[in-house]
């Protein structure tokens, strides 16, 4: 199976084309440019790279959340209009789960964190043993010391990906001994690992249509949350 994937959950964006676990190309990249800038003229260079047509992809898979609210729905529109245009079915990723695929050769628990702000992190949890991933919760958003409180329950040693991994290492280590932050060139998104959990929704037969792929935000947008404040009359969160 060749998937197409690919990842705008934050400020990085990468696309990768993987054959039957295989990583046939990647690019990455990490600037000021907007998405909408780059997204599509690097997915049509990662293609003419590896010489394969859009046609012959059988899955466009795609970060859907959480993440920054523009860039998942630049992420999601790209994948949407190739599937759409192809006929082919698409795979919603969780962004977390994404990032779990970025260690599977070690025997640890995976502890994804994404900056959410306002001292909360979306979070998700995963068992890595012998190169299988477990979940252990399912995505959500929490504050720092919530999550302090349940990893310092765990005897494993806890990788910490994502880009909340530095703030929630700064915060945590002192307490729990046994938490590390995962080498840089291992602790983002990366649109490789967003096909390997592709992979995985469609060998249990969980692929979408373009018109099911939707993104997973786990908080309302600011806008919203800014106007519910203004209605009850208190300042929102920022």
């Amino acid at each position: 199976m060749k998937i197409l994937a690919v990842d705008t959950s934050a400020k990085s964006a990468s696309a990768a084309l993987v054959e039957d676990g295989v990583i046939k190309g990647e690019f990455f990249i990490n600037t000021m440019l907007t998405h909408s800038e780059t997204l599509m003229p690097m997915i049509d260079s990662l293609l003419g790279s590896v010489r394969i047509k859009k046609e012959e992809i059988d899955c466009f898979a795609v970060n859907s959340g959480p993440g920054s609210f523009t860039g998942l729905r630049i992420g999601i529109a790209a994948v949407k209009g190739m599937a759409f245009a192809l006929n082919k079915p698409c795979a919603a990723v969780s962004t977390l789960e994404s990032m779990a695929y970025n260690l599977t050769g070690d025997n640890t628990v995976i502890c994804a964190v994404m900056d959410a702000r306002c001292s909360q992190v979306y979070n998700a949890l995963f068992d890595v043993s012998d190169g299988e991933i477990k979940r252990l919760c399912e995505d959500r958003a929490l504050k720092i010391e919530e999550l302090a409180a349940e990893l310092a329950c765990i005897d494993k040693k806890i990788v910490l990906v994502g880009d909340g991994a530095n703030i929630c290492y700064e915060k945590m280590s002192k307490e729990i001994q046994n938490v590390f932050p995962a080498n840089e060139n291992v602790r983002y998104q990366r649109a490789s690992s967003t096909a390997f959990a592709a992979e995985k929704l469609a060998e249990r037969g969980e692929l979408k249509s373009c018109g099911e792929l939707m993104p997973s935000y786990l908080r309302l947008p600011q806008a919203q949350r800014e106007l519910m404040a203004k209605k009850k009359g208190n300042s929102p969160e920022k």
